[in-house]
């Protein structure tokens, strides 16, 4: 593969609803570049972009691929990303190395939640965009209808460049409307044609819209147009591009990519319009030392190098393998570089191109490209390579924190330690899950962004690192605490031939606002000052399982205020044995009760479906605290619910907005359980003792 500079590269990110054929449109590209000698199915499991052994099994796209292909003396590196929503951050991942973007919809289903969800990804962060209206050759499409309800969801800037050639069976191509041509396809490639003379009455109308965004592009254009002036081609090129990379055109093309019809019209397209590297704002980072000392870097092969790792590839055989996006300079093969964010240097022993799970080997590369190396020692996802004379860090990929937590178990004994690093691991091939030890539980907790995505983990467990596991719900790390007042004497002696044990304390215990408060009150002498920190010790070791089900206590005050010693027989030991003697008694009579964790939820949904959503948090005993308009006809609920009730909210809530809705959720505090609650929690402890 040639060398490229940046004004020949196209680094494109392929988005849409999961089934709309983004992997189906790259094996097409694939396929008319004359790189591959068949398309794969993804149903068969033999595509060049889904090599994954999860993803040939289930038939899906899990991870973003790279797909970089050479087209009229330009590359252009397609990153072909899942359409699942369960594999959000592999899109967030792609659009951090990507310019422009092309939305895949299917002209079946029309404008679906990941129609949607892409163009808010790719709007938020100024990404040019196409899209392609995918399987045009099914039965009973209308192209129309599907145009329309675009521009009826994404506005007026959604522009037809092109229009179908034939429908349904007999859909052969497509009317380009910028060159004036009809393209027809015959499965390996196109020829042009003249345009039908029944198809001119409903291209010229579109012709007219597009000469009038050239005009609007510049004022000599909107001159000459006024003065009834033709422009020429290179006019309306540079007019529709500087349209599209503006934000205020989105092109429409159309085509099958199981059929092979549209995939060189679409790289014709991106060659033509789509942002090359130069065409994107100057890369601004910032000095590791001084993060107010902003640093510019631009696409000048001679400028200092830098580049960002956006995806990690982790093999047990192969080992690791980054992808990065090159921002200055250039990469060359046993170069040193610094990792910014480690504070440690990299040796560059390998510098290849990914294609699926291929590797094409090269020298160097320029500012602007997507290029991979193997092997890296402390860098992952995010991290920043640059000179080691001139440093500078970007800002890391913002993933949407998972909120589906699940326990993982593994199902032979003494697998713990095999979980943990195979976990370790995969979380460097994917930041969007995390996983945490809670030693309260005594459960790993795995949190993910849906169920599909922690059982993708499981099954690489047990495929790259061969553990087998289970998964269960998470336990609640229910608190105790007393809600009325005691006195009890705790006392302890014991005679056992030589020196005996004697304790003896006489305790109250209330309720605290403070999680555990000890006092004195001993007048006298009846307990030696030297005993009173043991007493102290053996409640606090106490407070570690409470008299109901075995949780911490807390919010409790204990107030030492007499009790006796023997001069021989006692000791520290003792004193804390009598001290857990009292707790045991002064809390069983002071109204034990159990509190459960309470949490605060911030859902965003569509307005369609706030009924829905407040009506189920009150079913998971949740209160309303407000709500709160949000920018694209969303709403803000803000509620508090108890922690048991939403383990699996990530799961419904996306059933019941059609994965429109979103949420966050933070601890706020403990109150007190209702007792069918209590009673369960309890009754629970008591079975898993047995």
């Amino acid at each position: 593969m040639k060398i490229y500079e940046a004004k020949h590269i196209r680094n494109i990110a392929f988005l849409g609803h999961g089934g709309s054929g983004k992997t189906a449109l790259t094996e097409a590209i694939l396929f008319s570049t004359k790189l591959i000698n068949r398309m794969g199915k993804v149903e068969d499991g033999n595509t060049v972009s889904d090599f994954d052994k999860e993803e040939t099994t289930r038939g899906i796209s899990i991870g973003t691929s790279l797909i970089p292909v050479e087209w009229q003396e330009h590359k252009i590196n397609i990153l072909d990303t899942p359409g699942y929503f369960d594999f959000i951050g592999e899109v967030q991942s792609a659009l951090k190395a990507a310019d422009g973007a092309v939305i895949l919809v299917d002209a079946s289903n029309g404008v679906e939640v990941g129609t949607e969800k892409s163009w808010d990804f790719v709007t938020d962060r100024e990404k040019p965009t196409f899209i392609f209206i995918n399987k045009m050759d099914r039965e009973n499409i209308d192209f129309d209808k599907v145009l329309n309800d675009l521009k009826e969801k994404f506005g007026n800037k959604i522009t037809p460049f092109q229009i179908p050639l034939g429908e349904n069976e007999n859909f052969i191509g497509g009317i380009n409307i910028v060159k004036m041509v009809a393209e027809e396809y015959d499965g390996k490639g196109y020829s042009e044609k003249l345009i039908p003379e029944n198809l001119m009455e409903q291209v010229n109308p579109i012709r007219e819209m597009l000469l009038e965004s050239v005009a609007e592009s510049d004022e000599a254009l909107l001159e000459k147009y006024f003065e009834g002036e033709a422009f020429t081609e290179q006019e309306i090129q540079e007019g529709l591009r500087k349209g599209i990379l503006g934000g205020d055109i989105v092109p429409v093309l159309c085509g099958s990519s199981t059929n092979n019809i549209g995939a060189l019209s679409l790289l014709d397209m991106l060659v033509d319009y789509s942002p090359s590297p130069m065409d994107m704002p100057v890369n601004k980072g910032y000095d590791p030392h001084d993060k107010d000392e902003v640093i510019e870097r631009t696409l000048d092969p001679d400028e200092p190098f830098s580049a960002q790792v956006f995806k990690t590839i982790v093999d047990p055989y192969v080992g690791k393998i980054s992808l990065l996006r090159i921002i200055s300079g250039k990469l060359t093969l046993d170069t040193e570089v610094l990792n910014t964010n480690k504070d440690k240097r990299e040796k560059i022993g390998s510098l290849f191109v990914l294609r699926g799970k291929n590797q094409i080997e090269i020298e160097e590369a320029f500012a602007g490209d997507i290029v991979s190396i193997a092997k890296l020692q402390y860098t992952n996802t995010g991290d920043t390579l640059c000179s080691i004379n001139d440093p500078i860090m970007y800002s890391s990929i913002d993933f949407i924190k998972p909120q589906l937590a699940l326990s993982i178990e593994p199902k032979s004994k003494g697998d713990e330690e095999k979980i943990s690093s195979g976990l370790q691991r995969l979380a460097e091939e994917d930041p969007s899950f995390y996983f945490e030890r809670n030693p309260e539980v005594k459960q790993t907790l795995i949190y993910g962004q849906g169920e599909l995505h922690v059982n993708i983990i499981t099954s690489k467990l047990k495929n790259k690192f061969g553990v087998d596991v289970e998964l269960r719900d998470p336990k609640v790390p229910y608190r105790e605490t007393v809600k009325g007042k005691s006195d009890v004497q705790g006392r302890h002696k014991k005679q056992s031939g030589g020196h005996g044990q004697y304790g003896d304390v006489k305790i109250r215990f209330e309720p605290a606002s403070t999680e555990f408060e000890f006092k004195e009150e001993i007048f006298g002498g009846s307990v030696p000052k030297s005993y009173i920190p043991a007493v102290e010790k053996g409640l606090r070791e106490c407070l570690e399982s409470g008299v109901l089900a075995g949780y911490p206590v807390v919010n409790i005050r204990a107030i030492l205020y007499d009790g006796s010693y023997h001069d021989v027989d006692s000791s520290e030991m003792a004193f804390k044995i009598a001290a857990s003697i009292a707790f045991k008694k002064g809390v069983e009579a002071a109204n034990p009760v159990l509190l459960e964790p309470i949490i605060k939820v911030e859902v965003i949904v569509p307005e369609d479906y706030m009924g829905d959503v407040m009506g189920d948090l009150s079913k998971r005993r949740g209160k309303i605290l407000g709500m709160e308009p949000q920018p694209k006809g969303m709403q803000l609920v803000v509620a508090e619910a108890p922690q048991s009730e939403m383990f699996k909210y990530a799961t419904d809530l996306r059933s019941m907005t059609q994965a429109r809705g979103s949420f966050s959720m933070e601890f706020a505090r403990y109150e007190e359980a209702p007792q069918i609650i209590s009673e369960k929690v309890i009754e629970a402890a008591k079975e898993e003792d047995k």
